[in-house]
């Protein structure tokens, strides 16, 4: 009886898959050295007022349709600001990933 018990128990053991997960750790930005940059809602003319001319300008994208309005991408020193016509949507700072939103959702659910 014991013997089958053992049996029983390795036969088991290696049936049952083992469950495993990775953890991912993402680092904290380094935020010693901020920089200002422009807020989202503010003007191109408001932008070009308060940091000058940009080291580099691209055409923008899209504009098609309401539904695909034009993109434009100004570079600075340090970042990138994006407008949706003539509105600041984004800012990208060089070098720094963006801020992860949600992060109560990639907890481990029980």
């Amino acid at each position: 009886m014991r013997k089958s018990f053992f049996l029983f128990l390795w036969v088991a053991a290696s049936v049952i898959p083992v469950a495993q997960a990775d953890v991912l750790v993402i680092p904290e930005a380094d935020t010693s050295a901020a920089v200002t940059t422009p807020a989202r809602g503010v003007t191109q003319a408001a932008v070009l007022k308060q940091y000058g001319q940009p080291v580099e300008q691209y055409a923008p994208v899209g504009g098609g349709s309401p539904k695909h309005p034009p993109i434009t991408r100004w570079d600075y020193e340090g970042f990138s600001v994006f407008f949706e016509r003539n509105i600041v949507i984004d800012v990208v700072i060089k070098g720094q990933p963006q801020p992860i939103r949600n992060v109560d959702e990639l907890k481990a659910q029980p």
